[in-house]
């Protein structure tokens, strides 16, 4: 390994921990609301009436109460992953369709 590459592997750790470290620091004492906290204050504030939401997630109708925060964040990440699995999979189909009918064209034209 030169010095070259050490320094340039020194330097992107150096940047990964700026990349974490940054955000911890400048989000200090920051509070996070959700969107539906937002919307209903928001509907609040136009109509000067509390909202009423018009139903109630399933989760909370099946355990009596609120999610847990970690148990709401595993459910969010899961739903995620499934997204990003379905997406990456039909992806892969339409390239893998595109390379044979390259392919095939080739072979045709031979």
């Amino acid at each position: 390994m030169t010095k070259k590459d050490r320094t340039l592997i020194v330097v992107l750790l150096l940047l990964c921990v700026a990349l974490i470290v940054t955000p911890v620091l400048a989000l200090r004492g920051a509070e996070f609301g959700g969107s539906d906290d937002a919307g209903s204050e928001k509907v609040a504030e136009i109509t000067g009436e509390e909202y009423e939401p018009w139903a109630t997630p399933v989760f909370e109708q099946l355990l009596g109460g609120e999610l847990p925060g970690e148990l709401e964040s595993l459910l969010f990440c899961v739903q995620t992953g499934v997204g990003v699995g379905v997406i990456a999979f039909f992806l892969g189909r339409f390239v893998e369709r595109k390379k044979q009918e390259n392919a095939r064209a080739a072979q045709e034209e031979q």
